[in-house]
């Protein structure tokens, strides 16, 4: 099996002083990640964690933030609270012309968040 990893992290407190602004959350959030972010009351570590999952996922599929925008890259979670990763616009395009699969695992802290993208392909 072929495999890429990205990891990032981020102080809360910088994402919590970023989420008051709405051009913020317009330009990171997706409409999925935004409505599950504002059902448990847009707590700033949860934020902070979908923030961290997209600079992950650009450092594993070796782009960096190019060529797709942030709100195209949203973290959800299963019935269990799994977190996943889904695709739309110019990010399900190159996903899917990479032909990777993603996993993804998510932590904060206090003060810190921190993601994990792990891609690979069978």
């Amino acid at each position: 099996m072929d495999f890429k990893i990205g990891i990032d992290s981020v102080e809360i407190e910088r994402i919590a002083q970023s989420v008051k602004k709405d051009s913020f959350i317009r330009r990171v959030y997706g409409e999925n990640e935004l409505k599950e972010l504002r059902n448990k009351n847009m707590p700033a570590q949860s934020a902070a964690a979908c923030f961290c999952a997209k600079e992950a996922f650009s450092k594993a599929i070796g782009t960096g933030i190019s060529g797709f925008a942030l709100k195209e890259v949203e973290t959800l979670h299963d019935e269990k609270g799994k977190p996943f990763l889904v695709f739309s616009g110019e990010a399900k395009r190159i996903v899917e012309e990479s032909g990777l699969s993603f996993d993804i695992s998510i932590t904060h802290t206090d003060s810190t968040a921190t993601a994990v993208v792990i891609a690979f392909k069978n």
